[in-house]
């Protein structure tokens, strides 16, 4: 093995254990904090839903730094994962609209559809994942102006929150693909 294999093997393998080292980290922490207080009271269910998501997240993240060596594109695909996960959980922990029960809420699996078809159709090259976490913000306003048509409030911050993750993800995915590189 050449000194720049073994260098880029080791960054590797340090990125894959920040990742999933992060993402078990993250699960540990209700357990620990229910071993402090009762406001943290989470089931076998809790923990197997939110290991799904995280290692779910962690996975896409070690593929998009499979796919590119580009720090815009990691970047990139790191916001794009974490604003797809940070949207399931608020929607799974209390809801964006109302509670979590409420069925108004599932419209935002359409956001993620939105973006996950989206980066398929393009390859997951980064014209392409512009172009999908572009439509993803879309869709998302376009879910707050369902909301508010159906009378169901207004969600005009976490809205603004979500559409600005999606077009930092999308910006950074823009800027790779001026880099010229076919990733």
């Amino acid at each position: 093995m050449t000194g720049t294999t073994n260098l880029k093997a080791r960054r590797g393998s340090r990125w894959t254990l920040l990742v999933w080292g992060g993402a078990a980290g993250l699960l540990a922490l209700p357990a620990i904090a229910m071993r402090f207080t009762a406001e943290v009271n989470w089931t076998a269910g809790d923990f197997l839903a939110m290991g799904a998501l995280l290692f779910g997240a962690a996975a896409l993240i070690e593929l998009a730094v499979r796919l590119s060596g580009d720090i815009a594109y990691r970047l990139g695909a790191g916001v794009a994962v974490l604003t797809g996960l940070l949207l399931i959980w608020v929607n799974l922990a209390v809801g964006l609209v109302g509670s979590e029960d409420n069925p108004i809420n599932q419209l935002f699996a359409g956001v993620l559809a939105v973006a996950l078809l989206g980066a398929t159709l393009g390859s997951f090259r980064p014209g392409g994942m512009a172009r999908a976490m572009a439509a993803a913000a879309v869709a998302q306003g376009l879910v707050c102006l369902a909301v508010l048509a159906m009378g169901q409030g207004l969600i005009l911050g976490p809205t603004a929150l979500f559409i600005g993750l999606w077009l930092a993800s999308a910006a950074l995915f823009a800027k790779s693909a001026r880099g010229g590189a076919a990733r």
